[in-house]
């Protein structure tokens, strides 16, 4: 596995366009690691100190990812480094957009990421450039349909990651009009745990959670998990945590979710941040959900988390570890040695399958919740069980993956 990761780290990207605003700072860069399949896919985020190594990392991951989620295409990302706060956001990536527009129109496909809103940000502006969605390079580049059919479809995947979740078992409260793309990635997450205990023994019933970051993905991660009975004891997020040692019910654990205040959590009983980062990563926990921001986890906190019985992680965030490597750096490394470390490219593949699901084939209508939400809940079951058969250890579930995915890819 090291020697295949070896050489796809080095392999050089296919494409890499390089950006720079005439009306401020701001500098950006679409990096293509390949056209695989005729497309690439992969996001826009923005954040001030952003650069392109990253922008590159995260194209790699994007591309290892889509080996599971699909469709079979290279991956792709695009960063921007500016303060998202800052007034001139809007300006920024409206220039950004009129800028990458050939790649969108061709052979690139785009959503939102860190800072940057699919639905406020990426549609309406690319919309005014006069891309049809997002994803229609990955449309004209991999899919190749009769323009009949190209409308279709991004008919429908228009309307999908939008859907207002109808289904009261995929939503918290639907008065609230919680949408696809708001609950799907975390609910991936919470299925992985429930996925691995049913591929490689043992029940998600019962098992003490830890939970980091209650963005989209964890708030929705821990709501699902408590759905599923397992006991989620502690929340770490950037402006403090909660604790519960016995586990937050179902009814308080969809407080919590309902309470948020924006993207954080909000709480009565909130702890400040540097006494939760002393308490929670020695509670007693069988499963740990990083889905903050990535590079953060370090060693010591795992170390704790294994000391106190921890038995499985599924990653919400993307490389979540705090290793230099674009892969595999130590951190990592020592994880997957010591316990079940679930690969994020299939932990938290929801939003990348959900586009997939709805860019493959017509979709029955009325869309139905039910069968966007197990399509997702299938795809990391199969991606898992097939990580399974080529080794049934609890470790190095996380390098036997990484194999799988590279031998399809170099």
């Amino acid at each position: 596995m090291k020697e295949l990761l070896k050489i796809y780290e080095n392999k050089q990207p296919e494409i890499v366009f390089h950006w720079k605003d005439q009306e401020t700072e701001a500098e950006g860069w679409t990096v293509i690691n390949s056209l695989r399949g005729g497309a690439a896919g992969g996001g826009t985020r923005m954040r001030q100190g952003l650069d392109m190594n990253e922008v590159l990392s995260l194209a790699k991951t994007m591309e290892i990812k889509f080996t599971v989620s699909g469709p079979a295409i290279g991956g792709a990302k695009s960063g921007i480094n500016f303060d998202p706060n800052d007034p001139r956001k809007r300006g920024v990536l409206e220039r950004w957009y009129k800028a990458v527009t050939p790649l969108l129109k061709h052979y690139y496909g785009t959503g939102g990421d860190l800072n940057v809103d699919a639905d406020k940000d990426v549609i309406p502006i690319t919309e005014d450039c006069g891309v049809w969605h997002p994803q229609e390079g990955i449309f004209n580049g991999h899919f190749k349909p009769t323009e009949a059919d190209k409308i279709n479809r991004i008919g429908q995947l228009r309307l999908g990651v939008i859907k207002v979740i109808e289904d009261k078992q995929f939503s918290p409260d639907i008065s609230r009009k919680y949408t696809v793309a708001d609950m799907l990635t975390g609910y991936g997450v919470a299925e992985a745990v429930r996925h691995y205990y049913d591929i490689y023994g043992g029940s998600i019933v019962g098992k003490r959670a830890i939970v980091q970051g209650f963005g989209n993905v964890g708030a929705a991660a821990a709501y699902y998990l408590t759905k599923l009975g397992a006991k989620v004891v502690g929340i770490i997020d950037r402006q403090g945590g909660v604790i519960n040692e016995k586990g937050f019910t179902k009814d308080e654990m969809t407080n919590l979710f309902l309470s948020k205040d924006g993207n954080q959590l909000a709480s009565k009983n909130m702890i400040p941040f540097a006494e939760i980062n002393e308490k929670v990563w020695s509670l007693p926990a069988e499963i740990f959900v990083p889905a903050a921001a990535s590079r953060l986890v370090s060693q010591d906190q795992v170390q704790q988390m294994i000391n106190t019985g921890l038995e499985v992680i599924s990653p919400g965030a993307n490389v979540p570890f705090a290793d230099k490597e674009i892969f595999f750096g130590p951190i990592m490394e020592y994880t997957d040695n010591h316990l079940s470390l679930l690969p994020d490219f299939i932990s938290n593949c929801g939003i990348a399958r959900v586009f997939a699901y709805l860019m493959e084939a017509r979709v029955t209508l009325p869309m139905q919740d039910k069968a966007i939400f197990d399509d997702t809940s299938n795809t990391i079951k199969k991606a898992l069980q097939k990580t399974f058969n080529k080794s049934a250890s609890k470790t190095k579930i996380c390098s036997t993956a990484f194999e799988i995915a590279l031998k399809e890819l170099i």
